[in-house]
């Protein structure tokens, strides 16, 4: 089939995520059939640097044979297997041992599940059969923050606080939401510092608000990824962990998008020097060449769950299966062997955030912020008062579309642009990301001008 075609039976066959199908009509889709390194190319040959690692998760780029390898002799040896009625394969005792030893010292299990959704519709549960265990039931109501994305089942959505999300189903009712630490969009008057401190008691007096006796666990993202690259200041987990510690709260990280070297440490809770009791995980642990998620489970919660509980009822078909277990094993041996993320903290992080930092001067960037290998720009009409083009967001959509047209994939999360690259990026490709970025904005300020 030509690329028209392809694009007819995309559109009478095929239901897009996150997707607006009258405008995927009109626009058609953009066909991608190829992949090498950091780029990616399309059908019509256009070779894009991918800014976006694929969606958050291809953190090696896309040509590490070794893993396509190591999933392919998976395959032929022991193609599917489950983990329930006391089974288990080769592939996933030794998953959960690597993770066990690259996750913080205190989490040493793993329950393993096919995506991050799946990953935080187990945390519901094991949240809820932990306080029972500890006889406390009462405690069940769960806190996440707005405009935070934990996936896209009815659970994982309901903690979710994307206001577009929420309007399309009944959340929930037992899950509450407080303030995102958004220095940039809600932050006003305050310095980062005091902000990071004001978001953080936010959770303090939701807590009170509810009564410290009914909430079970807090939920977030280290940065918040899909909502912006919402860069925490500094003063923020800090106080977060204050205030967990004082009521006898869960703690869960969602790294689904930060985990496994993105800020430079193995997981975001290791840059904040957190200690979660659930730290949620997928995408880049295979590499994004299959379909693999879990939840790393702290000692506190597994020590009760497994010496008091009896069964689980819990799990999926394809929990732990041996060829997502091998994908994701490979991708932590590569990670380890040819030290990346090392190299991420020593190297590329730094390079970023220095070459970043001078779109800030750009007139339609009213802030650029990065942290490890993720950035976001802001864009805005006017710097000093941080306004927008218009309040339907069509700034990204204009730079979204000028950045693919000048080689470079980056997203637009309404008027913010952000970058999450492959781990192996070269200081060479950064630059080139953001001279490509550069241009982008320019032709941006051009088009609304």
């Amino acid at each position: 089939m030509n690329k028209s075609q392809l694009q007819q039976h995309d559109r009478e066959h095929l239901l897009h995520p996150f997707t607006d199908f009258s405008d995927l009509g009109r626009q058609g889709t953009r066909v991608i059939t190829g992949a090498e390194g950091a780029y990616i190319t399309d059908i019509d040959g256009h070779r894009m640097l991918d800014g976006m690692s694929g969606l958050w998760c291809c953190n090696l780029g896309y040509s590490r044979r070794e893993i396509s390898d190591a999933i392919y002799e998976q395959l032929n040896t022991l193609p599917f297997y489950n983990s329930f009625f006391q089974c288990t394969t080769i592939p996933s005792i030794e998953l959960a041992d690597a993770l066990a030893e690259v996750s913080p010292p205190h989490m040493n299990n793993v329950f393993f599940t096919g995506s991050g959704s799946e990953a935080n519709d187990t945390n519901l549960r094991i949240i809820r059969r932990y306080w029972d265990l500890k006889e406390q039931p009462e405690k069940r109501i769960i806190i996440s923050r707005k405009n935070a994305y934990h996936g896209s089942t009815i659970g994982g959505a309901s903690l979710g606080g994307m206001s577009g999300m929420r309007k399309q189903f009944q959340p929930l009712d037992y899950i509450e939401h407080i303030q995102q630490p958004y220095w940039f969009g809600e932050g006003g008057d305050m310095s980062p510092e005091e902000f990071g401190i004001h978001a953080a008691r936010c959770l303090d007096e939701k807590i009170q608000e509810l009564g410290p006796e009914n909430v079970a666990a807090f939920i977030a993202e280290p940065i918040q990824g899909a909502g912006g690259v919402v860069i925490p200041p500094e003063t923020y987990w800090p106080e977060v962990k204050k205030i967990l510690d004082q009521y006898d709260i869960l703690l869960v990280m969602d790294e689904v998008i930060f985990g496994f070297g993105r800020t430079g440490e193995w997981f975001g809770a290791d840059y904040y020097g957190m200690q979660p009791d659930l730290m949620t995980f997928a995408k880049a642990v295979t590499n994004g060449y299959f379909p693999l998620g879990g939840t790393m489970v702290g000692d506190r919660v597994a020590e009760v769950i497994k010496a008091k509980g009896g069964e689980f009822t819990h799990g999926y078909t394809y929990s732990a299966h041996p060829a997502a277990c091998m994908a994701g094993l490979t991708t932590i041996n590569i990670l380890r062997n040819e030290k990346i993320i090392d190299n991420v903290r020593d190297v590329t992080a730094p390079y970023l955030a220095k070459r970043w930092a001078e779109l800030a001067d750009h007139p339609i960037v009213g802030e650029a912020r990065s942290l490890g290998l993720v950035g976001a720009l802001e864009l805005v009409k006017d710097k000093a008062s941080r306004a927008r083009f218009d309040d339907k967001c069509t700034a990204g959509g204009v730079c979204r579309d000028q950045s693919i047209r000048n080689g470079l994939v980056m997203r637009a999360t309404g008027d913010t642009m952000i970058i999450a690259p492959p781990l192996i990026l070269t200081t060479g490709q950064v630059d080139e990301l953001v001279d490509k970025a550069h241009r982008a904005l320019d032709d941006t300020a051009k088009a609304l001008a």
